[in-house]
C-alpha cells in the first residue's frame, strides 16, 4: 500500500469516527448555569466596606458586595455562594469558571481584554482627603495654601491632581498609600489624599481625622467583572446595577456596610456622584 493511500484511508477512518461521536452542547450562559447549579457565585475578599467576613462565624455577612450579591441571587431564584479570591486573581477565577462575578473592579482597558463589564457603573468613588479635624478642606482652594502639608503616593493620579489643584500647598510624596497614611498618623502632614475607599479603613483604624471630598470633585466609576462572551448575562447585570443605583439602593447598602464596619456614614463620602456637594 502506498503512503498516499494509507493517508487517505486514515483520514477516512478519522472522519467516520468523528461522525460517530455525539455532538457536545455549547457552553450554557451564566444565567442558565446559575439556575441549574442553584447558586450565584460571587468573588469575595476581606475589604470592608465592600466585603467583610465575620471572624466568629466565618461567614461573609457584611459589605456592599454581599448585599448586592444576595439581591442578584434572589432575582435569579438561587442562593448566594461566596468564593474567596484576591484582587490579583479575581480575573483568573472568572476565566476558570470559579466565580460568576466580581464586584468593585474598575473597567480598565487592560482588564477589558480579559473580561467583560456592564455599561452601567456599580458606584463612584472620589478623590478625598483624610484631614485634621480643624483643617478647612471643603474645596481644593481651602487646601491650596502655603503651610498646608498634604501627603500623596508619588507619581500617582493623586500626585498629578493635587499638583495641579493645590500647587501652593506643601505637597509631600511617599512611596505608597501606607506610607502616606503613616505620615498623617504621625502628624508630619495635615492631610493625606487618596481615592476614598482606603481612607475609610484608615479613619476607622486611626480613630481621628475627617474624610472630605473637596470640590470640584474628582470621581471615577467602579464596576463588576464578568466572563467574556456572555451577552445575555452582561445585559442582565447592566440592568440590575442601573436599577440599584437609580433607586438609591446602592447608597443604602454602602451606608449599612459602613455602620457594620464601625463608621458613621455621615462622615464618609457618598458613592453616588449626584450626592457629592
Amino acid at each position: 500500500m502506498t503512503i498516499k493511500r494509507r493517508k487517505v484511508l486514515a483520514g477516512t477512518a478519522w472522519g467516520l469516527a468523528a461522525a460517530a461521536l455525539p455532538l457536545l452542547p455549547a457552553h450554557a450562559g451564566t444565567i442558565e448555569e446559575t439556575k441549574k447549579r442553584g447558586t450565584f457565585r460571587v468573588g469575595v475578599t476581606q475589604a470592608p466596606p465592600w466585603f467583610s467576613k465575620d471572624p466568629k462565624s466565618g461567614q461573609w455577612s457584611s459589605g456592599l458586595g454581599i448585599s448586592m450579591g444576595k439581591a442578584m441571587a434572589d432575582a435569579l431564584g438561587v442562593k448566594l455562594e461566596t468564593v474567596e479570591v484576591s484582587w490579583g486573581n479575581a480575573i483568573a477565577a472568572l476565566q476558570s469558571d470559579k466565580i460568576d462575578i466580581m464586584f468593585m473592579l474598575d473597567a480598565t482597558p487592560e482588564r477589558k481584554q480579559a473580561v467583560d463589564f456592564p455599561e452601567s457603573p456599580l458606584l463612584y468613588y472620589s478623590l478625598a482627603v483624610l484631614a485634621r479635624d480643624d483643617l478647612p478642606a471643603k474645596t481644593w482652594g481651602d487646601l491650596n495654601k502655603p503651610g498646608v502639608r498634604i501627603a500623596v503616593p508619588q507619581a500617582s493620579s493623586m500626585d498629578r491632581f493635587v499638583s495641579e489643584h493645590a500647587a501652593k500647598a506643601d505637597l509631600q510624596r511617599f512611596p505608597d498609600n501606607a506610607a502616606a497614611i503613616a505620615a498623617f498618623q504621625s502628624g508630619r502632614v495635615d492631610a493625606v489624599c487618596l481615592f476614598h475607599p482606603p481612607l475609610l479603613a484608615a479613619r476607622q483604624r486611626l480613630g481621628k481625622g475627617k474624610i472630605v471630598v473637596p470640590t470640584p470633585a474628582q470621581s471615577q466609576a467602579s464596576s463588576a467583572a464578568i466572563r467574556k462572551n456572555d451577552a445575555e448575562f452582561v445585559a442582565w447585570v447592566d440592568r440590575e446595577l442601573a436599577a440599584f443605583y437609580k433607586s438609591g439602593q446602592t447608597q443604602k447598602w454602602y451606608e449599612a456596610a459602613l455602620s457594620d464596619f464601625g463608621l458613621d456614614p455621615t462622615l464618609a463620602p457618598p458613592v453616588m456622584k449626584e450626592m457629592i456637594k
